[in-house]
């Protein structure tokens, strides 16, 4: 994995907690920054992305289409499915 050194500012009550953390984790404060910053990227973009389809699906329009269609496959009475 390819690193890049940057300098941050870090309240001090903060960086404490930081280093009583990694003492006990065993890992360095650059390891665990970047761990806990990772999983919070990941996190905002897993929900950003939930907060997309929750808007699309939302929409009027498509819930309709989505019953619609659910009441389409439930009237089939057949293991194939409908006829396209």
């Amino acid at each position: 994995m390819n690193t890049r050194k940057v300098a941050i500012t870090v309240p001090t009550d903060l960086v404490a907690i930081i280093d009583s953390i990694i003492k006990k984790l065993g890992i360095s404060r650059s390891k665990f920054i970047s761990t806990v910053l990772r999983e919070k990227l990941l996190n905002e973009r897993d929900q950003h992305l939930k907060d997309e389809y929750d808007r699309v699906f939302s929409a009027k329009e498509m819930r309709e289409e989505q019953i619609e269609t659910s009441i389409w496959f439930e009237g089939s009475n057949s293991k194939e499915g409908q006829k396209w």
